[in-house]
C-alpha cells in the first residue's frame, strides 16, 4: 500500500509539471521576437543608405511595415508567406511618438516573380489614416482595396507627384544590397493573428495595438522603435 502511495504521488507530480509547462512553453514568442528584432535591423540599414526613403514621404507615412528576408519559395509552396511587423505613430491622428509592433502577412499575386530566388527584404510607408483602417482588420489586396505604388528613392527624389500623393501605400524592395521602388499590386497584406497572439502572450488585435495605444512595446521592438523616432520625430502631413 505504502508503495502504491509513493509512485500515485510521484506520477501525480509529473502530471503537473508537465501540465504547467505545456501552459506556458520555454520557447513561446520567439520567432515573432526575431522576426521583430529583424525589422528594425532593416529599417537601420535602409535609413543608413545615401539612396534611401525620401524624408518627406517618410515624415507624410502613419505606419511602416517591414517583411524582413522573404523568399521566393515561401511563395510557390502551398500556401506559405512572409511576415512581419506594422508600427505606428501612436496617439490622436498618428501625431505622437512611434509605437507597439502589430505582425502581419505578406501573401501571394506577383511576390514571387518579383523577387526571384532571393531572399528580400519589403518595406512599407502607409501614407494616410484610410491606409491604416484598411490595414487593421482584414485582408486588403494591393492595387484594389488600397491604393499602392513603388515608392521614389533618394532623400531629395520628388515625392510629389500625383502618383505618390493619391497612394495610401508605398513599398519597397532590398535584394542583394539594392535598394528600390517595387510594384506589389495584386499581393495581400493582413494581419497576422496568431503572430500577435505569440508575441503578446495572450489574444490581440491589430486593431487594439494600434488604435488603443495601451499594448507595451516589447524589449525586440526597441531597435525598430528608435529607428524610426531618429529618422523621422513626428508626423509632417
Amino acid at each position: 500500500m505504502k508503495q502504491t502511495s509513493i509512485v500515485l504521488t510521484t506520477l501525480l507530480a509529473v502530471v503537473s509539471f508537465s501540465l504547467a509547462y505545456a501552459k506556458e512553453p520555454a520557447d513561446t514568442g520567439r520567432e515573432e521576437r526575431d522576426r521583430v528584432r529583424n525589422s528594425g535591423e532593416v529599417m537601420r540599414e535602409i535609413v543608413n543608405i545615401p539612396d534611401d526613403i525620401p524624408q518627406d514621404l517618410l515624415d507624410k507615412a502613419r505606419c511602416v511595415i517591414v517583411m524582413p528576408s522573404v523568399l521566393k519559395a515561401a511563395f510557390i509552396v502551398g500556401g506559405s508567406y512572409g511576415r512581419g511587423t506594422m508600427v505606428c505613430r501612436t496617439g490622436k491622428d498618428f501625431k505622437g511618438p512611434w509605437g507597439a509592433p502589430a505582425m502581419y502577412a505578406l501573401e501571394g499575386g506577383s511576390v514571387g516573380f518579383q523577387i526571384g530566388g532571393e531572399a528580400t527584404d519589403f518595406v512599407f510607408l502607409v501614407i494616410n489614416n484610410r491606409g491604416v483602417e484598411s490595414l487593421l482588420h482584414s485582408k486588403v489586396k494591393l492595387g484594389a482595396d488600397a491604393s499602392v505604388a513603388a515608392g521614389p528613392k533618394g532623400r531629395t527624389a520628388a515625392a510629389d507627384t500625383d502618383a505618390y500623393l493619391r497612394s495610401e501605400i508605398l513599398t519597397y524592395s532590398r535584394a542583394r544590397g539594392v535598394f528600390a521602388g517595387v510594384s506589389l499590386e495584386g499581393s495581400t497584406l493582413r494581419p497576422d493573428d496568431d503572430g500577435n497572439k505569440e508575441l503578446y502572450g495572450a489574444p490581440t488585435s491589430a486593431g487594439q495595438i494600434i488604435n488603443e495605444g495601451k499594448t507595451e512595446a516589447p524589449r525586440s521592438a526597441h531597435l525598430l522603435d528608435s529607428t524610426l523616432q531618429k529618422a523621422s520625430p513626428e508626423l509632417r502631413p
